[in-house]
């Protein structure tokens, strides 16, 4: 007998007629539980569970102009939760974001001020400086490799101090003056603090950009080759660098886009009050990331969309204002906060799970 043996060829059988072909590792879960895997689905349903709660709970919630105000007190919010988000996905967080919205407002404010120039002079002087904050934090986090906490912290602390320093430096005072009586500062407010209306309710113009920043986040994020470098950089960002990706731009690029985020923000909040407070935008990074939490996206990266974070930022404005249309203590609205990160981080795990589970 020969040492060797020819093998016979394997005679595949196919499949009756009306039987799809499964090896075992491709089994389709249900649909509930494939709809639960996405990152927008959770915070959508606790969205419409709040929003249920406080339409009985505050009957002021159901008029018109109510609700038109928690709309806009959640674009404020999800203007900025949006570019956080993207951060987020990228494997980063930015503590910064508060204080850099202020600082945006103070270099407008200031530089047309002062200098006595058209307004959107210190409007594009201050894109310039947002985008420079935003580039630095992401230049040192490559090049140090430190943890984004650590460098964010820093130009946090950096930010609040040269806030306030500046600001009592050159006006006398903790506030701007009034920049309401300068040339271009109509034409600013239109774009960026106007109000419309529809259907006898004064809308807010930051609903509108809120509404059309997420579509074109979410349209990068899911149709674009820069979308696929951010979930790559965020899942295994030596992964992705060996695979081509060019990780040092896309970590740089984000953190500008949380800098553009605060540049727009910022600009709404000088043309809305013609002033700006020095002191404030501490404590809202933390607003800005647990909206994008609260949305789906993960801490440690890699996973989420810019649809979530949308009805994050509605469910902040909902309980913020619904709080107060309801009647009770304001101080509660933190309570609500921790409540709904807690639950929402804990939901995000479970997807997570669902999600990798065979």
């Amino acid at each position: 007998m020969s040492m060797t043996q020819q093998a016979a060829p394997a005679v595949d059988t196919p499949p009756a007629p009306g039987q799809k072909q499964s090896d075992g590792r491709t089994r389709q879960r249900p649909l509930a539980l494939r709809l639960l895997a996405r990152p927008e689905v959770g915070v959508f349903l606790g969205a419409v569970a709040v929003l249920v709660f406080f339409l009985f709970a505050a009957p002021p919630v159901r008029d018109g102009s109510s609700m038109a105000n928690i709309l806009y007190q959640s674009s404020t919010i999800g203007i900025m939760a949006l570019p956080v988000a993207l951060l987020m996905i990228g494997g980063e967080f930015d503590l910064s974001a508060g204080v850099a919205v202020i600082t945006s407002a103070l270099t407008a404010s200031m530089l047309s001020y002062q200098l006595t120039m058209n307004v959107w002079v210190g409007v594009i002087v201050a894109l310039l400086v947002s985008l420079a904050i935003g580039a630095f934090n992401g230049w040192l986090l490559v090049k140090t490799g430190l943890p984004s906490f650590l460098v964010t912290l820093g130009t946090f602390l950096i930010l609040q101090g040269v806030n306030l320093a500046v600001t009592k430096l050159v006006t006398g005072n903790v506030a701007t003056d009034d920049i309401s009586d300068m040339d271009g500062f109509s034409q600013a407010q239109k774009i960026f603090a106007s109000t419309f209306e529809v259907g006898g309710v004064n809308v807010k113009i930051t609903v509108v950009w809120w509404l059309v920043f997420a579509g074109l986040a979410t349209w990068v994020l899911l149709r674009t080759k820069y979308g696929n470098w951010i979930f790559a950089v965020g899942g295994n960002k030596h992964s992705a660098r060996a695979v081509g990706v060019p990780v040092t731009f896309t970590k740089i690029s984000l953190f500008m886009l949380v800098g553009f985020g605060a540049w727009f923000v910022g600009m709404h909040q000088l043309f809305s009050f013609n002033t700006v407070q020095s002191g404030e935008g501490v404590g809202q990074e933390l607003i800005y990331i647990a909206a994008a939490v609260i949305g789906g996206c993960l801490l440690t990266g890699g996973y989420g969309s810019a649809i979530g974070p949308v009805f994050g930022a509605f469910m902040f404005g909902m309980v913020q204002q619904g709080i107060v249309y309801a009647g009770w203590n304001p101080d509660w609205f933190k309570a609500f906060l921790g409540v709904m990160l807690l639950g929402a981080v804990l939901i995000n795990l479970w997807v997570q799970r669902t999600a990798t589970r065979r």
